[in-house]
């Protein structure tokens, strides 16, 4: 199976999630919208100037040149935030600062520096058009417009956006839940001590920590030896508590590659296995309960892969917003890359500006510590040579907002 069918049936696995919950928006980062976001007031709610200068109405300055200057009487000042109390009165103009209230009656702002900047009486040495340097009611916003539509993810323009209301809270849905379940004999846990044959559990910290810099919910992270029952027991715990779960190590085919078989034993339905793809071919999910169970490798980099490559769209599906999907583009590929690959291939690698780099002088999967420096995958089609210069399809390894 290729990578594009094995996500759509996990998209097609997916409920919803449609529970709401209130955010304040200082805490609103990474969260979605539950409903469209329609706003009850205009922005601005005034006519407010875009200068600094002299609010006039345009027919008094309709003759005014640098030859020939209009003087009008100032009536007063206005600073961003004052109130208005200026009638207009023919032949007057009222010194405001930008973001000022336009007072009734005056059309135009002229900028300072077309004056000479009078306090009592000012000459303006320019004749323009009415609304010039003039901020409609309006203007960003109209009462009753659409500003952000359900499944928008909150990010820094759009909190702005939303703060520019008054809006103090707002509705979005419930995070994803995520279980996660660390499988093997050989594990342990950070700040344990080192004995031979046991490996720390680097998946852990890799799979939470993704999710949680999301703004996604990890509720338990467990690490179980290769035991049937101990596994099944994990399992069904994390079925009350979550809206997906991951489990990673045994899904090959060693004599502790447990988890194809726990699956089966506890009645779960096989969405896909084996799909064409290195590393991580063996990759498993399942549907349990209503539950996606996403069965990845206990091979750190071939389960960061894996978990990219799945769980995005999973979690776009449950949430209702395709912000969580990693963008994917073209780029020129800078290095050399010799290996013909008999399966279609992720390779770690660097993108900037358009082009791609492969930072890693390691590319197989046991070797993990270089990712630190890649931020992409080449996506690689099998048997396909790419050489320096090639155009090559890549994907982000992460979502951004």
């Amino acid at each position: 199976m290729e990578i594009e069918e094995a996500v759509n049936l996990i998209k097609k696995a997916a409920a919803p999630i449609d529970e709401v919950m209130a955010v304040p928006l200082e805490h609103a980062f990474g969260y979605v919208l539950a409903s469209d976001l329609v706003s009850e007031q205009a922005v601005p709610s005034f006519p407010r100037s875009a200068m600094d200068g002299y609010a006039v109405s345009s027919k008094d300055i309709s003759s005014a040149s640098a030859e020939r200057p209009v003087t009008l009487r100032v009536a007063g000042e206005l600073l961003a935030g004052d109130s208005c109390d200026f009638p207009y009165v023919p032949g007057s103009a009222v010194r405001v600062m930008t973001g000022a209230m336009v007072p009734e009656g005056y059309d135009s702002v002229v900028k300072q520096e077309d004056t000479d900047y009078g306090e009592d009486e000012v000459k303006i040495f320019v004749s323009q058009p009415p609304y010039r340097n003039y901020c409609h009611i309006g203007e960003e916003i109209k009462s009753g417009e659409t500003v952000l539509e359900k499944g928008c993810r909150i990010g820094r323009s759009e909190a702005g956006l939303i703060a520019s209301l008054g809006l103090r809270e707002i509705k979005v849905r419930r995070p994803v839940r995520a279980a996660v379940i660390c499988t093997g004999s050989e594990l342990l846990e950070a700040g344990e001590k080192p004995e031979d044959g046991k490996i720390y559990n680097s998946i852990r910290y890799i799979l939470c920590t993704a999710i949680r810099q999301e703004r996604l919910e990890v509720v338990s992270e467990d690490t179980c030896a290769d035991d049937e029952d101990e596994i099944i027991s994990h399992i069904r715990q994390a079925l009350y508590k979550a809206d997906v779960i991951l489990t990673t190590g045994g899904v090959s085919v060693g004599k502790k590659d447990l988890i194809p078989g726990i699956l089966d034993r506890l009645g779960a339905k096989r969405l896909f296995g084996g799909i064409n793809i290195q590393p991580g071919t063996p990759t498993l999910c399942s549907v349990l309960d209503g539950k996606v169970i996403l069965s990845l490798s206990g091979n750190p980099y071939a389960a960061m892969a894996n978990f990219d490559l799945y769980f995005w769209p999973l979690v776009s599906e449950l949430m209702g917003s395709d912000r969580f999907i990693p963008r994917e583009t073209e780029a020129v590929l800078s290095d050399d890359y010799d290996k013909l690959n008999r399966m279609r291939r992720h390779v770690r690698a660097y993108a900037s500006d358009g082009k791609v780099y492969l930072p890693a002088s390691e590319h197989m999967s046991s070797v993990f510590g270089n990712t630190v420096s890649c931020n992409c995958y080449i996506d690689i089609p099998s048997g396909v040579r790419i050489n320096p210069g090639d155009k090559v399809r890549i994907r982000m390894m992460r979502p951004g907002i």
